[in-house]
């Protein structure tokens, strides 16, 4: 299993961060390596991904599924491949002291199967990356918005 995690602090109060990350069309094109969304229902989605390792070119597809919506501070979801065969799951935590805002974003990812083998090495790879930038990305965008 790889796990991502990164946290920033944001100089808002926590229902700026939340009105940004409760509205998934304000931020999805954030992820990186993020090719298209569609959004099946309030709770589920279906993401494409591209991107390339070393030279080798990737879509992927995975449906998110939306698994607690806690406002202001939490938004839990989980994640199934479509396109490989990988499950996981990932949160949005948001906290306030003081007038500024904590937000951390977690993402797990496990790939199985026979591909699993081959998967594993760049999922260890890209999921601490892609935790990294989303958050970073998304606290750039909620200071522009706030």
């Amino acid at each position: 299993m790889a796990t991502g995690t990164h946290t920033v602090e944001i100089p808002v109060e926590v229902q700026a961060v939340w009105d940004y990350v409760s509205d998934l069309e304000k931020w999805a094109t954030e992820v990186p390596a993020y090719k298209e969304h569609e959004i099946l229902n309030d709770k589920q989605s279906i993401w494409t991904f591209e991107g390339s390792v070393k030279g080798i070119k990737k879509t992927i597809q995975a449906q998110v599924d939306i698994i607690e919506w806690n406002e202001p501070s939490n938004i839990k979801f989980e994640l199934k491949g479509l396109s490989d065969n990988f499950t996981g799951s990932g949160q949005f935590t948001a906290e306030e002291v003081s007038g500024k805002t904590t937000m951390t974003c977690t993402v797990e990812v496990n790939a199985g199967g026979i591909s699993g083998a081959l998967l594993t090495p760049v999922i260890k790879w890209a999921v601490p990356k892609v935790a990294s930038r989303l958050t970073e990305s998304i606290a750039r965008k909620i200071l522009v918005f706030a």
